[in-house]
């Protein structure tokens, strides 16, 4: 009997009218507080535009770029073995990368201080791009914690006796 019900997927998000871009869509929505798309939609593009000039790329390659050197390759999570819980390295899968991502990205910019958020999501975005900044500072944090943990990444494969 299964633990839970499977997850059902939801449908593909609209892509941004600007860019064309569902990775852009997926940013604004992070960015998006209590349902004001608009507001945040604004801050993304204004952001994504500020941090293009800046480095002389491609807008939406650049956010591409920027989203691959957040992206956690590995996490942990919490399994319960025998009574004690152990943090075991698990590789995300994709769309749970992207989010973390995101997030990190979104969350490194809110935490700055002393700036429109426009500015901070640029300077974050620029900063993911060139390897650096904290967001890149979160992965790198992750995959430690997941480096430290490596010898509980047998139990990841464990099958539940019946």
């Amino acid at each position: 009997m299964p633990r839970r019900k499977r997850v059902i997927k939801r449908p593909k998000i609209a892509p941004d009218p600007v860019y064309g871009s569902e990775l852009v869509s997926r940013l604004i929505n992070r960015v998006m507080w209590d349902g004001k798309k608009t507001v945040a939609t604004k801050i993304v593009i204004r952001a994504i535009r500020k941090a293009s000039e800046q480095l002389g790329v491609e807008p939406v390659e650049m956010l591409n770029t920027a989203l691959e050197n957040v992206k956690p390759k590995v996490e942990v999570k919490s399994m319960r073995v025998g009574g004690a819980s152990y943090q075991v390295p698990v590789e995300p899968y994709p769309a749970r990368s992207v989010r973390l991502g995101l997030t990190w990205m979104v969350t490194a910019a809110r935490s700055m201080k002393g700036k429109p958020m426009e500015d901070k999501l640029a300077e974050v975005i620029a900063q993911s791009f060139n390897n650096e900044g904290p967001a890149v500072a979160k992965k790198n944090a992750v995959h430690q914690t997941a480096a430290g943990n490596r010898a509980f990444a047998h139990l990841a494969y464990k099958k539940k006796k019946k």
